[in-house]
């Protein structure tokens, strides 16, 4: 159907445009004499097809409008929900709470969004006065009125009234107090051009431009050291065993305006709509500049907040670090973070119209009790599945091989990804890769070296400002250079000491604070530290001292960091796998192990790399190499017991078994 195709062309066009629609909000319709079809809840406009629409039989919906409902809000919304219900033709589907607004317009199309300029205006003290200046009888304003029956009844009414006095004609606007806007018009072309008209217009009339781009005093090194140093504890108040929350940090010029004064937070203390409560909640920590810096102030200024509330809060305004999003996932992080500046933005525009005006507190208490609202606040949340849900898992040398095989395993249990690596080209790759894979969790990549301490900093801080923490460090970049004693050059050996074992101390040393700062306010959670090693490290390995020695003493680190870290509830375990024979590390056709060995003269009688490989797969008792997924496994393993420290787990397919 032609008609169906073109709503969803536009839907998706409005949707991924950060002017109109920001975490999905709006909805649209297009109907015919006989039905309704509009957006279903928990489908977003950027991506919604045909599967996205709610289809509803128009002669049932209109029952709605004739009928008499019970006095009692809450039971009234449950009989207008039921009788919704019954209209709807596809029962698999929740019809958008809008949709008799959409059906009281005669509009084939209509398009309902919250655009954040129509939002500066409708959100603002003079919104009717400039209303009427701005647009005349062009549009219909609409007072603030509770969503659902109500509201749809005072707009019809309304509607009634603009007709008679415009001689039949219906609104092509309709613009809500604290709510959006609703245009309606006979083809999508004539709904683009009156939204364009109606952001022209709004936008001329404002008086300053929003401050764009970063801060330009901003010392980001600076911001993100005081982030690590405090976060990690923040996030650990915040969270529960077994629901862990992620935070997210975010600061550009326009956040610290607001930063940069306290008394420019009143005007973004409470929501302007109702979007703004089921992403952000209507409560929002603002501690003071001092606590930022402590955590058992700010653990302090925690309790003080659900007391109040009597939840923890979803924003943060943290002087010195920036907005903070606590999420119950990272996905949530960036809806809120994207919600939260967009009330920034309207708050600022809001002074070309008279100043802000916030929702009472009487209207946001009937949000945050409508059981419509709680619902997608359900939707939003989503749910927990993965073994590693909401950890914040670091991988070095992440970008290929097992860290690439074993980040790609944990993505799809849940856990966030900080892929470190030094290849900047693959690393993103890889990152982007993970990210299309995730659910509500994220990957982000970090360029890092592991031999250089102040690279590592610098990643520590990077997991802090983009996950809040970190729960799992996993050290596995490494690297190989074959060769006996006489072929070995100190150089060589140096190089591969230095990233094998060196680097895994080095790991070690920066991510221990982190961990130790988590476990102070989260008495029952365990970080883990886990060493990729080798069979090499359990035992020798000719012509192959340098990559083996290294990773003896890997594993001699692994039980000494065990020990002195155990107080804090850190555990510490190496795997050592067996050969990935699938791998760059062993099947670069340039200068992987294979080749490296036959030039090495390691496997007598070898004349090509096929007999290498052989000869290889003939020492491993259960006939398969290594791969990523078999370590896993491992990983997972110890992550998830609480009573195993110091250990090296051999994934050899029987190669080498411990007695």
């Amino acid at each position: 159907m032609k008609e169906i195709q073109r709503l969803i062309e536009i839907s998706q066009s409005y949707g991924r445009d950060s002017r109109y629609v920001i975490a999905g909000g709006g909805n649209t319709s297009y109907k015919n004499g006989e039905k309704l079809w509009v957006k279903a809840s928990g489908h977003a406009l950027a991506t919604i097809g045909e599967e996205g629409f709610a289809v509803l039989d128009r002669a049932k919906l209109n029952l709605i409008s004739t009928k008499t409902y019970s006095d009692d809000p809450a039971a009234r919304e449950e009989e207008v929900k039921n009788d919704l219900a019954a209209a709807c033709l596809t029962k698999d589907r929740r019809p958008s709470v809008e949709t008799s607004l959409h059906n009281a317009l005669a509009a084939s199309y209509v398009v309902h969004l919250h655009p954040t300029l129509v939002n500066a205006l409708m959100c603002s003290r003079d919104a009717e006065a400039k209303t009427a200046e701005l647009f005349g009888e062009e549009a219909l304003y609409i007072p603030y009125i509770d969503p659902g029956y109500i509201l749809f009844k005072e707009v019809e009414r309304r509607i009634g009234e603009y007709k008679a006095r415009t001689g039949g004609r219906e609104p092509e606007v309709i613009l809500l107090q604290n709510h959006g806007i609703f245009v309606g018009a006979e083809t999508p072309e004539r709904v683009r051009a009156v939204y364009d008209r109606v952001l022209e217009t709004i936008g001329k009339a404002v008086e300053n431009p929003l401050p764009e781009g970063a801060d330009a005093e901003d010392d980001p090194a600076e911001r993100e050291r005081r982030a690590l140093e405090v976060l990690p504890a923040v996030r650990m108040m915040l969270s529960e065993e077994g629901a862990l929350k992620v935070l997210k940090v975010r600061h550009n010029a326009l956040i610290a305006h607001f930063l940069a004064e306290p008394e420019r937070l009143a005007g973004i203390g409470r929501p302007f709509t109702p979007d703004i409560i089921v992403y952000c909640k209507s409560g929002y920590l603002f501690p003071k500049a001092e606590a930022c810096t402590v955590p058992d102030a700010l653990a302090q200024e925690l309790k003080a907040f659900r007391e109040k509330y009597g939840y923890g809060p979803k924003v943060l305004l943290m002087p010195g670090i920036g907005l903070v999003a606590a999420g119950d996932h990272a996905a949530q992080c960036e809806i809120i973070l994207d919600v939260y500046e967009d009330m920034m933005k309207i708050a600022w525009l809001a002074r070309s119209f008279g100043g802000e005006h916030p929702m009472t507190q009487r209207q946001i208490d009937f949000i945050d009790n409508w059981e419509v609202e709680n619902y997608r606040r359900k939707v939003s949340a989503g749910g927990r599945s993965g073994r590693l849900e909401n950890k914040n898992v670091v991988i070095t040398g992440a970008a290929q091989g097992f860290g690439e095989g074993i980040a790609r395993c944990l993505v799809r249990e849940g856990a966030n990804i900080v892929v470190a690596d030094l290849n900047e080209s693959a690393g993103m790759r890889t990152a982007e890769s993970l990210n299309a894979m995730a659910g509500k969790n994220r990957a982000v990549f970090v360029r890092t070296d592991v031999s250089d301490t102040a690279s590592l900093d610098g990643l520590m801080r990077a997991a802090a400002m983009e996950f809040g923490g970190i729960d799992v460090f996993i050290s596995n970049a490494g690297v190989l250079r074959a060769g006996g004693l006489d072929a070995m050059t100190p150089e060589n050996f140096d190089f591969v000491t230095r990233i094998n074992y060196n680097a895994y101390f080095y790991c070690a040393k920066a991510v221990a604070p982190v961990m130790k700062l988590q476990n102070q306010y989260a008495p029952w959670n365990y970080g883990d530290i886990v060493q990729i090693n080798s069979k090499s490290g359990l035992r020798g390995s000719k012509a192959n001292f340098a990559y083996a020695g290294g990773k003896f003493g890997g594993i001699g680190l692994t039980q000494s960091f065990a020990l002195e870290l155990a107080p804090y509830r850190i555990k510490v375990n190496s795997v050592c796998p067996g050969n990935f024979y699938e791998g760059p590390l062993w099947s670069d056709p340039e200068n992987g192990l294979f080749v490296q060995y036959l030039k090495a003269g390691k496997v007598p009688g070898a004349k090509t790399v096929e007999d290498v490989r052989a000869y290889y797969m003939a020492q491993v008792p259960m006939g398969k190499g290594c791969r990523p997924e078999d370590v896993t496994r491992a990983v997972l393993y110890l992550v998830e017991q609480t009573c195993e420290t110091g250990q090296a787990l051999p994934v050899t397919g029987g190669q080498v078994m411990l007695s």
